[in-house]
């Protein structure tokens, strides 16, 4: 398991992760939190270069508000 990076922000019903170096998941990765629940799939990787933003849509279990702050990672 690789960590993905924290939640910062969420918009347009996704979770928006700020990746701490420039490893970022690929597109369709599963992401989980860190007691393995599932939380969604990557969708879009964006931003810098050297530190990308990652768009995680959730599962419909998941609340977004839930996830802010928290660390995820990739499956």
């Amino acid at each position: 398991m690789k960590r993905v990076g924290e939640v910062v922000r969420t918009a347009q019903n996704l979770a928006v992760v700020r990746c701490p170096d420039d490893d970022h998941p690929a597109f369709g990765m599963d992401v989980v939190d860190e007691n393995l629940n599932d939380v969604g799939r990557v969708v879009d990787v964006f931003g810098p270069v050297d530190r990308p933003f990652v768009a995680v849509s959730p599962n419909e279990d998941v609340r977004l508000p839930t996830l802010f702050g928290k660390p995820l990672y990739a499956r």
